[in-house]
């Protein structure tokens, strides 16, 4: 019953915090992407750049100015998923903004034991809170195989079908010509698509999906 309680908190919250970002994104260090409400799809995939993944997420988090990825690197190492994106396998990643993260964080503030959270950080807290490996369990809702650009992610008008993104979860959730995620349990916007990695391909979201209900 807290469970579902603390569920429950968590969607009306994100509801009322969700919002377009004008945040900027370093993706490698040197070249800084801005947050944009709308994207168009590219008609070609990009080709692949020279950093994993991995190395992406850790040079944004790292970045002397406009820092991003910082909790979405945090939740890896937590969750000790970190290592899955530096190597060879492609996969894509919907990966959230560290408002995004925030956001999740402060929506469950007040049900989060103030001794974990202050000890183990907001992860630790948000496992204990809700159940062993939640964190990762959503990190995998995040995350499908492949190199799926926005020109296999996004549809490319407004009357197509929305497309079915199967994640390594093995839960789905659905985007539409948008750019709009429709997930299990709340919703979220593709901010920036197309981050080119090696071994893979970035979208920037604006919000945590959650795998569950309300």
């Amino acid at each position: 019953m807290n469970k579902i309680i603390s569920i429950t908190f968590i969607m009306s919250t994100l509801l009322l915090l969700t919002g377009c970002s004008d945040t900027t994104v370093n993706s490698n260090g040197t070249d800084t992407l801005t947050f944009a409400p709308e994207i168009e799809a590219e008609k070609r995939a990009p080709a692949p750049g020279n950093e994993t993944i991995a190395e992406i997420v850790i040079s944004a988090a790292t970045a002397d100015e406009d820092a991003e990825f910082t909790l979405l690197l945090d939740a890896l190492v937590y969750a000790d998923l970190a290592g899955v994106f530096d190597g060879n396998d492609q996969y894509t990643v919907f990966a959230p903004t560290d408002d995004a993260f925030g956001n999740l964080v402060e929506a469950l503030s007040a049900s989060l034991d103030s001794d974990i959270l202050d000890q183990e950080g907001p992860f630790a807290a948000i496992d204990d809170l809700l159940g062993e490996n939640t964190v990762a369990n959503v990190l995998l809702y995040h995350v499908t195989e492949g190199r799926r650009a926005s020109n296999s992610v996004v549809p490319n008008n407004p009357r197509a079908r929305d497309r079915k993104i199967t994640t390594l979860l093995g839960e789905t959730f659905s985007v539409n010509s948008s750019a709009g995620i429709t997930a299990i349990g709340n919703s979220a916007t593709i901010l920036i698509p197309d981050l080119s990695a090696s071994n893979g391909i970035i979208h920037v979201i604006d919000t945590v999906i959650l795998p569950v209900e309300l």
